[in-house]
């Protein structure tokens, strides 16, 4: 009687051809078993794929030849918020990727590649660079706002840079996007709402603002905000309201902050953009009222 074998490939992405002629799975495992991620390249088992599956995957698709670059690097060095099914951008001369993979021939130097662990992708520096000129400006700054928050990459890394690739797409940009970028950042809405103040005038709000609360040690941390004026604006998202612990905690914590003289400005998800204006500009206003 014939006895069943399970596919046992080496890692979770593999070529399918060099599974089947190494004996780790029959052709009907991999058909039966496993999915096609790219042209000849498979994953085993369930769940939703990582971003860091599906480069891994990529880099696969192009025998090895490949870095990864792009969100797809800034997800592999810790970056948060990124869609799993997004691209995959490679480094890679070839001009026929299947669906899911962006290949550009650029030029990456070798001190611009870094191995996190074996997979090989742009490092800190340059995949900042990359992200800062891709993209409009708006969703740019987030990207690099989510790498900054994740990395703390050095700036001066990414500027360094620029003389090396003057001739590139969008290198122009990359200084304004680095200065424009946070790391205080903690969402993709919380750099909008930033970027939306400084367009409407107001100075460029500090971020992450630590109150410290009645023990002396322990802090609350504003999202932003301007200190001299005790003002501040927050994005709440969906977790304020529907979490009934997170919403205990944030009533305690907005009663402490307004007890300290803070006015804040809570944002949600369908508040107008005007509105979110004309409110700060209130606080602002009755902040500088004499005797307040």
């Amino acid at each position: 009687m014939a006895v069943h074998r399970d596919p046992v490939p080496v890692q979770r992405v593999f070529i399918g051809s060099d599974a089947i002629a190494a004996g780790e799975l029959t052709r009907y495992q991999l058909r039966a078993h496993c999915r096609r991620i790219f042209p000849d390249v498979y994953a085993y088992g369930g769940g939703e794929l990582s971003v860091r599956d599906r480069a891994a995957a990529a880099v696969l698709w192009s025998r090895g030849r490949a870095v990864v670059t792009g969100l797809a690097a800034s997800a592999v060095h810790g970056s948060k918020w990124i869609d799993p099914s997004i691209p995959i951008e490679l480094a890679c001369p070839n001009n026929k990727a299947p669906a899911g993979i962006i290949s550009r021939a650029e030029t990456l130097f070798d001190d611009e590649v870094h191995s996190i662990p074996g997979l090989p992708v742009s490092t800190l520096a340059r995949t900042a660079f990359d992200l800062a000129r891709r993209g409009t400006v708006r969703q740019a700054v987030t990207h690099v706002d989510a790498l900054a928050n994740a990395t703390r990459f050095n700036v001066d890394d990414v500027l360094a840079l620029l003389p090396r690739h003057c001739n590139v797409r969008g290198v122009r940009r990359v200084p304004a996007v680095l200065d424009l970028a946070d790391a205080g950042s903690q969402s993709p809405r919380e750099t909008w709402l930033r970027l939306l103040l400084m367009a409407a005038g107001f100075p460029r709000p500090e971020t992450q603002i630590p109150v410290l609360r009645d023990d002396g040690r322990s802090r609350y941390f504003l999202d932003m905000g301007w200190r001299d004026v005790m003002v501040a604006v927050e994005y709440d998202g969906e977790q304020h309201r529907l979490d009934r612990g997170i919403y205990r905690n944030d009533r305690t914590r907005s009663e402490f902050i307004a007890d300290m003289g803070w006015r804040r400005i809570r944002v949600v998800a369908g508040d107008r953009t005007a509105d979110i204006i004309e409110r700060t500009r209130r606080a602002w206003t009755s902040s500088q009222t004499p005797g307040r």
